[in-house]
C-alpha cells in the first residue's frame, strides 16, 4: 500500500517470500532489492541507527575486505558529514521523514540506514594506476547488470528533479554528493532491518539497557522517539547542505562589499568632443 500510493520511498522493495523445509524445519527466505550495485566500487560502507550505544564495527568486521561500519566510526570518519545540494539536500530528508511515519504506525522500530560511498576521485586515481588491460576488464559495466529497480536517486527524486531527468545511468542511480575535502562522491542507501516490532521483549529490553546506560542512546527503543532520533541524526549529522553562496544586493542596496572591490580602479572612458 505505501509503495503505491507513495513511490518516492527508501523502504526495501519485497519481492517474494518463500518456505523451503530441510531436516524437517521450515526456513523462511525473504528476496528483497539489492541497495548497492555490484558494478559501482563502494569505498566505504555504514549501517547506521541515530544511536551511540556499543555503535562501532567489531574487530572482526574491521578486518574483512569489505567491512561495514556503524555510527560511531561515522562520526569519527566524516565529523563534518555529507554534503549535498539544497535541493537534494530537502528531497532526501522529506523521503525519510515520510518512510519513518510509516514506519512508526506499524510501531516498528531498530531498522538502519545502509549507506555506500563511491568516491569518484578515488577511482580515477585507481583507474590511472592500472594499465590499459585491467581499465578494460575492472571498470566496464556488466551487460547483464541493469537497475530494473528503483534505485536511490529516483526514490527522493521527486522534489530535486525541477530541471528534468538526472542521467545517472552509468553510475546507477548513485546521489551526488562531497565530503569536506571537495571529494565528489556518489552515495547509494536505503533503508533496511525493517522488520522488528516493539513488542514485550524489546520493551524488556530497552528497560533492561536504560538502567545500565543512558536509555535515549541505546538503538531500543519506543518506535516514537526511535524515529525522531533516526530522522534528526540523519538530516543533522549526516547529510548535510551544501553552504549556498550569498545572494547578490538587492536592487534597494547597490553597496559592493569591499572584498569584491577591482584591486585597481576603475578608469572611465574620456567623453566624446562635442565641439
Amino acid at each position: 500500500m505505501n509503495l503505491n500510493q507513495n513511490p518516492r520511498t527508501l523502504l526495501p522493495k519485497f519481492y517474494g517470500l518463500y518456505c523451503v523445509q530441510a531436516g524437517g524445519k521450515n526456513i523462511r527466505i525473504v528476496v528483497m532489492n539489492n541497495l548497492l550495485p555490484r558494478s559501482v566500487k563502494m569505498h566505504l560502507k555504514y549501517d547506521l541507527k541515530g544511536s551511540t550505544y556499543k555503535r562501532r564495527a567489531s574487530q572482526k568486521e574491521r578486518e574483512k575486505s569489505f567491512p561495514t561500519f556503524k555510527d560511531l566510526d561515522f562520526m569519527q570518519d566524516l565529523p563534518d558529514g555529507l554534503f549535498l545540494d539544497p535541493d537534494m539536500y530537502s528531497a532526501l530528508c522529506k523521503t525519510i521523514q515520510r518512510d519513518c511515519l510509516v514506519l512508526q504506525s506499524f510501531k516498528i522500530m531498530d531498522y538502519s540506514l545502509l549507506v555506500g560511498v563511491h568516491n569518484m576521485d578515488h577511482a580515477q586515481r585507481e583507474i590511472t594506476a592500472t594499465d590499459g588491460a585491467a581499465l578494460q576488464s575492472d571498470t566496464r559495466k556488466p551487460i547483464t547488470q541493469k537497475a530494473l529497480y528503483s534505485t536511490a536517486m529516483e526514490s527522493i527524486q521527486g522534489e530535486a528533479r525541477r530541471g528534468g531527468p538526472i542521467e545517472t545511468d552509468d553510475q546507477m542511480g548513485g546521489i551526488p554528493a562531497r565530503n569536506t575535502k571537495g571529494e565528489r562522491l556518489l552515495l547509494y542507501i536505503g533503508v533496511i532491518d525493517i522488520l522488528q516490532s516493539y513488542r514485550f521483549i524489546k520493551k524488556l529490553e530497552h528497560s533492561w539497557k536504560a538502567l545500565v546506560h543512558d536509555g535515549d542512546t541505546v538503538f531500543v527503543h519506543r518506535p516514537g522517539f526511535y524515529a525522531e532520533r533516526f530522522q534528526k541524526f540523519m538530516c543533522g549529522t549526516v547529510f548535510k547542505k551544501i553552504p549556498s553562496v550569498k545572494a547578490s544586493p538587492s536592487k534597494k542596496s547597490r553597496t559592493v562589499p569591499r572584498e569584491a572591490w577591482p584591486a585597481e580602479p576603475l578608469r572611465l572612458p574620456s567623453p566624446p568632443n562635442c565641439s
